[in-house]
């Protein structure tokens, strides 16, 4: 059991009790508290969801619980597996309500503005800070429905100024089933909006530790549905990107995609597309949209600590010690952290921040949908009066 207490409102906690009781138990112990007025969690997929779901009920009761399963957790220890990891929001320095979108096939700006617009007047009746300028909200999505664009370019419009950011839920990297925890229990094929209306300084981040190369690669045949690539340059693709990195088609594997990662450039920004496995037909499979006719730009990496470690700094400079950070974390950059033997000093600096959070299959900055980025919000104390 690890605990971390901050004087700005914020409790965060993780359990690595496999028992989901005792798990649950343990983190309501170290959370629950007389202005306790939401809770955020994130979990193993290895855990009996329904039987989690049920003892979370049990031990929070009736207090707000959102959360959803992931690629890897990160606790007030670092980075962790098969636990679960929380965090508590103090009522008197947070609003927080929640939605839940269960049909994301056909979540329009018809749908998305009223929901917006509901949840906004919710934080506004507590009246915790003036919702225009002290909210935010976060986003967490199935992982695998392949909807995330179509959602976030949705929300977006309705948030309009308000700024958002989010994780795509994993599976522990089996890319089977992954869930979004509301209402009392998980969902696929969903997401949940949590607003965040704050009474504490707060910026909303996302950083990444690759630079582009000079090589372009334009998608020839893609199947956009299933978010496949078929050719690059008019070669088949997994035969391409296996020339451009220097090994054989069979090698290709996730790390690989890892060190390697393919990237969109939009308004002067490169957005990562990373990829997810090689087909028996040879096509590539992407965590994020592909369609015809968009050009790729190959990408390296630099050094992922170093990048890890400045935007830490930036955000201190800016916003003071941090009372806590909610980190959505690309689990590719786990496994680059783990190939490269540097996750323990990638954990110790996650530790001194104030991180939790947990890895992801995507990451979700002002709308949009990226791979291989570090994107969360972080949280500064109130000035002392």
């Amino acid at each position: 059991m690890s605990i971390s207490l901050t004087n700005s409102g914020l409790i965060t906690a993780a359990s690595r009790a496999s028992d989901p009781y005792i798990a649950a138990n343990e983190l309501a112990a170290s959370l629950y508290h007389e202005y306790a007025g939401f809770v955020l969690f994130f979990c193993s997929a290895e855990y009996p969801l329904a039987a989690l779901a049920q003892a979370l009920s049990s031990a929070f009761g009736e207090l707000p619980i959102s959360g959803c399963t992931t690629a890897g957790e990160l606790t007030p220890d670092g980075y962790d597996r098969g636990s679960v990891v929380a965090i508590c929001f103090d009522q008197r320095f947070f609003a927080i309500e929640t939605a839940l979108i269960d049909d994301l096939e056909y979540f329009d700006l018809p749908t998305a503005q009223p929901l917006v617009d509901k949840l906004l007047e919710r934080c506004r009746r507590q009246a915790v800070a003036p919702v225009n300028e002290h909210s935010f909200a976060l986003t967490l999505l199935d992982g695998l429905s392949s909807r995330e664009e179509q959602v976030l370019a949705t929300l977006d419009a309705a948030l309009g100024r308000i700024p958002s950011f989010g994780g795509s839920a994993g599976d522990d990297n089996h890319l089977t089933h992954t869930h979004v925890y509301a209402n009392g229990r998980f969902h696929t094929r969903a997401a949940v909006v949590v607003m965040m209306n704050t009474r504490l300084p707060f910026e909303v981040f996302s950083t990444h530790h690759l630079e582009p190369l000079e090589h372009k690669l334009v998608v020839t045949a893609a199947d956009r549905e299933r978010r496949r690539v078929l050719e690059l340059n008019g070669v088949p693709a997994a035969e391409l990107y296996a020339a451009l990195v220097g090994c054989s088609v069979e090698a290709l594997a996730p790390p690989i995609f890892a060190q390697h990662p393919l990237a969109v450039h939009l308004g002067g920004q490169h957005y990562i597309r990373s990829i997810q496995r090689v087909n028996d037909d040879g096509s590539l499979s992407f965590y994020c949209a592909v369609e015809n006719g968009i050009v790729l730009t190959a990408m390296q990496p630099t050094p992922l600590l170093t990048d890890l470690a400045h935007m830490l700094q930036r955000v201190e400079a800016r916003l003071g010690e941090p009372a806590a950070i909610i980190g959505c974390d690309c689990f590719l950059r786990r496994m680059a952290l783990e190939s490269l033997g540097q996750l323990g000093q990638a954990s110790t600096l996650l530790r001194q921040a104030r991180v939790v959070g947990f890895n992801t299959y995507g990451e979700q900055h002002h709308g949009m949908h990226v791979n291989q980025t570090f994107t969360g919000v972080a949280f500064g104390a109130l000035p002392t009066p």
